[in-house]
């Protein structure tokens, strides 16, 4: 799973999911029609599924310099996962 959807919209560019299946996102990530649901699986016999738990500040601060973008901005993005207080 990623909390973090704003990557969709780069997903979507390059499938071209608009004009190919008339698949739409709004300003908060959510695709539309409702019923659309979206998903990268990978499969590996000796995968195992884990459950993400909450995030510590330094990630959250990693994860944007590797984005390339504010770190308040990625914060909100990330806010339901957050391990500490903002």
């Amino acid at each position: 799973a990623c909390p973090d959807h704003f990557q969709k919209t780069q997903i979507f560019e390059l499938l071209g999911a608009e004009k190919e299946i008339g698949v739409n996102l709004t300003e908060n990530f959510a695709m539309t029609p409702a019923s659309s649901v979206a998903g990268i699986y990978l499969s590996n016999k000796e995968s195992r599924y884990f459950g993400l738990g909450r995030v510590g500040k330094d990630q959250v601060q990693d994860y944007s310099k590797r984005l390339g973008l504010p770190f308040q901005l990625v914060e909100n993005r990330l806010s339901t996962i957050l391990g500490y207080n903002k």
